[in-house]
């Protein structure tokens, strides 16, 4: 069974391991993989689900799977995207996207209402403040809060830097930082994780496999092919394969039970598909921390590639077309 982790200064205790919504939707095949897809991650002591209006119909799905059961899960959905088009300072249309979320929950409240990514302005320009990050979604935050509608406040985004910034303004309670914490990209080390310690922030991780490139191996690729691929990133993935070649964990195994190493994270997010996948998940969250030596390893790889090269692709585009990088905005 799952361990369980507090949630920062919530009093919550999450699951190490949470259901990331996005793929128990149409994007992962629909209800016939997801409905035992959720039912597995329940039967094994997942208590955290995370969701969004912007996860296609994960909200609906997640809704009709559980509606009626009375297991004490913590659910946390976003503010973002809905309706549409989308205005991000209409304190009417984020009242209207909660409802709407509870609505395709079938729940009367949700734990944890994060808005989503509150860090990229040029996807949705949240704040009237940008010194304190304040503005109108704030107060309805509260509001909800005070109706008893959400218990606690999050922040999900992708940022390694600005995250940082809008979790300094201290109004939230929660922060889910994603594609910025595995096994060779780190840039949350630098920010996010401690200004999380600073603030008693409860930490979510998103995407520890970095949406696929870490799933699997790529020989291939690495040692000749992916003309997209920089000299210093192709050089510490060989040293990757190399620790893989010497050790007996598989990549998506080493991947989790890194991040679960950290004891500032209290839960990451597997985005299984299927009720097998969630099976090695578990299994592999169950394995524990690294040793320490497999962490030093690992900690010598990720510093041959300390920040990203500026022109690498956001995700990897391994096996998949990729036509170099696009124009400048």
């Amino acid at each position: 069974m799952i361990k369980h982790r507090k949630l920062g200064n919530t009093g919550l205790e999450v699951s190490e391991i949470g259901l990331g919504g996005l793929f128990v939707s149409s994007h992962g095949g629909g209800l016939d993989t997801a409905g035992p897809a959720i039912q597995r991650a329940l039967e094994l002591g997942v208590n955290y689900i995370d969701t969004a209006p912007g996860y296609a119909n994960s909200e609906e799905v997640l809704g009709n799977v559980l509606e009626g059961d009375t297991r004490p899960l913590i659910f946390s959905t976003k503010l973002g995207g809905r309706p549409s088009p989308f205005e991000p300072q209409n304190k009417d249309a984020l009242l209207f996207s909660m409802e709407e979320s509870l609505r395709l929950l079938k729940r009367e409240s949700v734990d944890i209402l994060m808005v989503h990514e509150p860090d990229r302005p040029g996807q949705y320009d949240w704040w009237t403040d940008r010194v304190k990050y304040h503005g109108p979604v704030v107060e309805v935050l509260e509001d909800l809060k005070a109706r008893g509608l959400i218990r606690f406040t999050g922040l999900g985004g992708t940022t390694a830097y600005e995250m940082a910034n809008v979790m300094a303004g201290g109004n939230f309670d929660v922060v889910l930082t994603a594609f910025n914490y595995s096994l060779l990209w780190r840039e949350a080390e630098n920010a996010v994780l401690p200004k999380a310690r600073e603030l008693g922030m409860g930490v979510i991780i998103g995407s520890p496999l970095q949406q696929g490139a870490l799933a699997q191996r790529f020989d291939a690729e690495v040692q000749g092919g992916a003309s997209w691929m920089s000299a210093p990133r192709r050089a510490q993935y060989r040293e990757l394969y190399k620790l893989l070649d010497e050790i007996d964990i598989s990549l998506p195994e080493l991947g989790l039970r890194f991040v679960l190493s950290n004891p500032d994270v209290a839960s990451v997010l597997m985005g299984a598909r299927s009720a097998a996948e969630v099976d090695q998940n578990v299994a592999a969250a169950g394995r524990g921390p690294l040793p320490e030596g497999v962490l030093k390893r690992l900690d010598d790889i990720a510093a041959l590639v300390p920040f990203r090269p500026c022109d690498e692709p956001a995700s990897l585009p391994f096996r998949r077309d990729y036509v170099g990088p696009g124009p400048m905005h």
